[in-house]
């Protein structure tokens, strides 16, 4: 069936907007509306409507209101207004026979490739990684013209992995010439003259509790409790004190909006000067703070909290491995009985927050280890334990608590809102769930999915069900209007606990004592937000990569070397599984599968073989073997262990299948033709 072309106008009952694109993986997009007022939900646009627009464009779209698809409102993009940037980081993937260069460009979506020509003198080789300037963004029967402007590395040199994100992704990674020279001039110490008119907080018991490799600390924590309840307090660095809103250090920070975090390096929003000095609650250090503290009965109920200005000196830096130890009475330390207390607390605000619905979804991190150069050697499987959880309880009620502030005063505000998923998402999420074996009923509440992830913890199933759950609920957002929080099931909160790493977090700060907001705050949690989500796709994509690298290291050193994974999606053409542990994707493709011929059944979401009957289904185990990797196009060949020895299928019995996926073909092919 021909697809539709792109319009260029618009009918005259669409009605036009404009908006940022985010474009999937796939080809498809979402369009966010540059003015929620117009329209208040992102708008689906499918693969042959988005023209030639790539992710984070700003575009002029047409909603077709004939159309909803399960994705939500649809529409298509009449044109591109402004460009998301107008510099490309490709890898060369194929010399063609006159010279020219056709370069792998993963941030262009489906499209993937831009065209070189040759200039005389210079040459470059397969895997060279470039920054390419566009010339020509082409269209649906034009390829994408570039220049070089320079080479970053090789994809074969581990050290060019984050430069290629940083430039790729418009990641400002150093300070201008003139902030380091004021960075380098603050204080090593905090000056008597700051704790003026600030609470004295140095007696209580204070520590820090981060991971390992952490450099910049935001928060310590104090808890106390006596027969009236618990005395919790939350401390803060106090960026605001020193980065004053207008100054050349507000200025970068607002630029940047937010840290960026790759494997074994940190591109900060401050100097490290502030980060990781002056502002960090350091060991042994005395540090301005803005303190929550709230007092809770012994059942955890909150009586009361307020909101002060103060300094404290922590007494001890805990890694979360430290801590754990401790609690488990593996190392002594004069800090257990407060670890204890915090144990206690944090576990009756979690059957509270359970209580009205929020959902814990609990899942354990994989942090990929690197050594200075960059090179993968290993993985750490960071479960989320009682010290993970005990922090982020205190810290949400803190965030909580700051929220209610602003709105019991009717004060303006940057709010961290999560709207209520589309009931199509939440169907498709139920009928996963009920495939699975999960009890639901016919209209679960929020509490009810609570309750079944409570139920699936120990399931084998549980990282499939968390990913699809996440997958079905919309992004968490900044505004400066609050709707509240779904996922966690608050009417009412803000991001306040991280204004080292976190732009809006600063800007709460100011807020919290400077009864003036600035007149831009719908455009600061606009920026917030997409800085926010650029971020992540940097740090996702070196993430990628040196997983792939890790295992492509094992596959030199063992070949054969058998993995353990997941079956987590079937679709026609193959199956989509989970690598354990390494929480990657691997996919295989339906003619891989070596010892039977299989058909999808789309009512039980089955692959089953015409002749043994065996079936693949969600949740199956897998054992696989890691066939080929190419770290240029991303790409792994996977196949089951059973057949390893097998020869594949004759082509000839293609036809028995009754749904087929074009593949793409290898590099090496591409090349010869």
């Amino acid at each position: 069936m021909t697809k539709p072309k792109p319009r260029t106008t618009a009918s005259p009952h669409h009605q036009v907007i404009q908006g940022t694109i985010h474009i999937h993986s796939k080809g498809f997009g979402f369009v966010t509306p540059s003015d929620p007022s117009l329209f208040p939900e992102d708008v689906f646009i499918p693969k042959h409507l988005k023209k030639n627009a790539v992710d984070g464009d700003f575009v002029e779209i047409a909603i077709n209101s004939d159309k909803k698809s399960e994705k939500g409102p649809e529409g298509y993009v009449l044109s591109i207004t402004k460009r998301a940037k107008e510099q490309l980081v490709g890898i060369v993937w194929i010399i063609n026979p006159k010279g020219n260069y056709v370069l792998y460009v993963q941030s262009l979506g489906d499209a993937k490739s831009a065209f070189v020509r040759k200039k005389n003198g210079i040459s470059y080789e397969i895997g060279d990684r470039l920054l390419l300037n566009v010339l020509d963004w082409g269209d649906e029967n034009a390829p994408v013209l570039c220049e070089v402007m320079e080479k970053i590395g090789t994809i074969y040199d581990t050290e060019s992995d984050i430069p290629a994100a940083v430039k790729d992704f418009g990641i400002r990674a150093e300070f201008p010439p003139h902030l380091v020279k004021i960075a380098k001039k603050l204080p090593k110490k905090v000056p008597k003259e700051d704790l003026s008119g600030r609470l004295d907080l140095r007696d209580l018991e204070t520590f820090t509790i981060d991971p390992t490799t952490a450099k910049d600390f935001d928060d310590a924590l104090s808890l106390s409790k006596d027969e009236k309840g618990y005395h919790l307090a939350v401390h803060i660095a106090d960026v605001s004190h020193y980065v004053k809103e207008g100054s050349p250090f507000d200025d970068e920070a607002k630029l940047r909006s937010n840290s960026t975090y790759f494997p074994g390096e940190c591109v900060p929003m401050l100097p490290e000067a502030l980060s990781n000095h002056l502002c960090s609650l350091k060991e042994k250090e005395l540090r301005l703070t803005i303190s929550v503290l709230v007092d809770f009965d012994l059942e955890g109920n909150q009586l009361r909290s307020k909101i002060e200005k103060a300094y404290i000196y922590s007494q001890k830096r805990f890694t979360y491995e430290e801590a754990k130890e401790v609690l488990d009475g593996k190392i002594k330390s004069p800090y257990l009985p407060t670890l204890q207390l915090m144990e206690e607390l944090c576990l009756l605000l979690k059957k509270k927050r359970s209580e009205r619905g929020s959902v814990d979804l609990a899942l354990p991190e994989v942090v990929i280890q690197v050594d200075k150069k960059g090179e993968p050697y290993g993985y750490q499987v960071v479960e989320y334990d009682i010290t993970h959880q005990l922090v982020e309880e205190f810290m949400l009620k803190a965030n909580e608590i700051v929220a209610e502030y602003f709105v019991k005063r009717s004060e303006s505000a940057v709010f961290r809102i999560h709207e209520v998923p589309s009931q199509e998402n939440l169907e498709e999420f139920y009928a996963l769930a009920r495939s699975l074996g999960f009890p639901l009923n016919a209209k679960p509440s929020q509490e009810d999915v609570q309750k079944l992830f409570t139920l699936a913890k120990q399931s084998p199933h549980i990282h499939r069900l968390s990913v699809a759950f996440i997958r079905s609920m919309k992004l968490a957002i900044y505004s400066h209007q609050n709707v509240g929080h779904y996922g966690l099931a608050l009417e009412n909160y803000c991001h306040f606990t991280s204004p080292i790493r976190r732009y809006s977090d600063l800007v709460i700060h100011r807020l919290l004592f400077d009864k003036t907001p600035p007149p831009n705050l719908e455009e600061i949690a606009r920026t917030c937000s997409e800085k926010e989500r650029t971020s992540f796709k940097a740090e996702v994509s070196v993430v990628l990569m040196k997983k792939l690298r890790l295992l492509s290291a094992y596959q030199k050193e063992d070949p054969s070397r058998i993995y353990k994974g997941v079956l987590s999606k079937i679709k026609p053409f193959g199956f989509f599984f989970e690598v354990e542990p390494l929480q990657f994707e691997g996919f295989i493709h339906i003619s891989d599968l070596r010892d039977d011929f299989y058909e999808f059944n789309q009512k039980i979401q089955t692959l089953i073989g015409q002749n043994t009957g065996k079936s693949f289904k969600m949740g199956d185990p897998l054992e696989i073997v890691l066939s080929e990797i190419d770290l240029i196009t991303l790409e792994c060949k996977w196949i089951l262990l059973q057949d390893v020895s097998k020869k594949p299928k004759s082509k000839k019995k293609k036809s028995f299948y009754k749904h087929t996926f074009k593949k793409k073909t290898s590099r090496k092919s591409r090349k010869k033709s």
